[in-house]
């Protein structure tokens, strides 16, 4: 029987650059080969940065070129945006696709965590907006949250399956170094950043309603929103440093007055906010430490898989061999 020829990663830029050719071999070995040839042909990145709703580029971006990078879970949202801020090789993603045409649910999250770990990123600071859910969250606030609550059900979360089970720990499901490194530079900037919070992952496109919206505020929710939770999970088990910058854009539908917020309003709060984040995100690049040893997520893998190694599929082998090689 003829195996799928694997879909591995390589350059495919503007500038005219070669994309690396894969071999059709259902060998693990020649598959491997070709994947080690395709990443030295791409530049390469330490800092990964998820632009959420509002923030489709990145400004202060040097030296860029665009990558599209295949991975065996399909396409990312958008062309990869590599090149430098403050010094340091970024990688940047608009989550939602130029143009804002990807729905929440229709992200490809394993997809764009997947290309993220090819590109070599150890941290990546993710940006999105948020509805509040506490009144002292206030519209052109950021929130760092440090806790997710799981209200989605069509999605995919995980690396794992196909012949290989395995289990990480996601108790504390972003990276304090990250999350610090934001608080540092919102400060930096002036800008509002609140260190901690529980953010409401929610399965969208419709946003709450008001009987959802006092619920999740009676279980101590701050701010809910469409896309960081399967970021989060997948970020993790990929062993790549994970933080969020929520960026409060209105009040949920619990807020007395909501209905009176207009389209325009809220428009003027996401630029604001745009604003302030290519901000935080530019100091948030300096200061990131350049070793994240420390970091909880470094290691996360290193005892997740319960399969028996010789039991593993060989496609299953080839597919994760990015993520989990190390630990066959």
């Amino acid at each position: 029987m003829r195996c799928r020829p694997p879909r591995t990663p390589g350059e495919a830029s503007r500038g005219g650059a070669g994309q690396a050719q894969v071999s059709g071999k259902c060998d693990e070995e020649g598959s491997q080969a070709a994947a080690v040839q395709g990443r030295q042909n791409l530049a390469k990145a330490e800092i990964g940065i998820i632009g959420g709703s509002g923030l489709y580029n990145m400004d202060g971006l040097t030296n860029v070129s665009e990558h599209r990078i295949p991975t065996p879970f399909g396409d990312p949202s958008e062309v990869f945006l590599l090149g430098s801020i403050e010094g340091r090789q970024v990688a940047f993603l608009a989550r939602h696709g130029k143009g804002h045409r990807i729905l929440p649910s229709e992200l490809n999250f394993r997809a764009n965590i997947y290309a993220m770990k090819w590109l070599g990123v150890s941290s990546i600071l993710s940006v999105s907006a948020v509805g509040s859910l506490k009144e002292e969250h206030k519209p052109t606030e950021f929130i760092i949250p440090d806790q997710f609550i799981d209200r989605t059900f069509a999605r995919s979360s995980t690396f794992f399956g196909d012949g290989v089970v395995g289990h990480i720990g996601f108790g504390d499901p972003v990276c304090p170094i990250v999350s610090d490194v934001f608080a540092q530079a919102c400060a930096e900037v002036g800008v509002v950043g609140k260190r901690g919070g529980v953010y409401v992952c929610m399965e969208g496109p419709q946003f709450s309603t008001r009987a959802e919206s006092n619920l999740y505020r009676s279980w101590g929710a701050d701010v809910i929103g469409m896309t960081n939770l399967q970021e989060a999970k997948l970020a993790r088990e990929a062993e790549i440093s994970y933080a969020t910058l929520a960026m409060v854009t209105d009040y949920d539908c619990w807020f007395d007055g909501h209905d009176a917020v207009t389209v325009e309003q809220i428009v003027a709060v996401m630029h604001q906010n745009s604003g302030n984040a290519q901000k935080v995100i530019k100091a948030a690049v300096r200061r990131m430490p350049s070793d994240l040893s420390a970091s909880p997520a470094q290691t996360a893998a290193k005892f997740a898989i319960m399969t028996d190694r010789s039991a593993i599929p060989a496609e299953t082998r080839v597919r994760l061999e990015l993520l989990f090689g190390k630990y066959w």
